[in-house]
């Protein structure tokens, strides 16, 4: 079993576009290249401004241990995150355990 975050925003109405480009272009990678499982993320199909963002941990201290360093670095303070917070209406967040297939068939869906 892993820890699965999974992150719902709403975004200001008609910015789903830029988020995606920064998700795509500059924050997935930086969450990637500190090592976090990025299993998924992109606009909901029934709103172009709702959008998730899938990783897997594992276990609740990696999740925690991950996210500090990646949130206090240098690159996202001084990278994306004014870009990306600037278009965030709204945030719910769920922590649950899923097992690997099921994580590895999300990312296989593209979710």
């Amino acid at each position: 079993m892993r820890v699965v975050e999974i992150l719902l925003y709403t975004l200001k109405t008609g910015t789903g576009g830029e988020f995606h480009k920064l998700m795509q272009e500059i924050s997935v990678p930086l969450q990637r290249s500190v090592g976090m499982d990025v299993v998924a993320f992109g606009n909901s199909l029934h709103d172009p401004d709702a959008y998730y963002l899938i990783r897997s941990y594992d276990n609740v201290d990696h999740l925690s241990s991950s996210q500090d360093a990646f949130y206090k670095s240098d690159a996202w303070r001084n990278g994306p995150r004014a870009e990306i917070i600037e278009r965030i209406g709204t945030r719910l967040k769920s922590v649950v355990s899923l097992t690997s297939d099921a994580i590895e068939e999300l990312r296989r869906a593209g979710m």
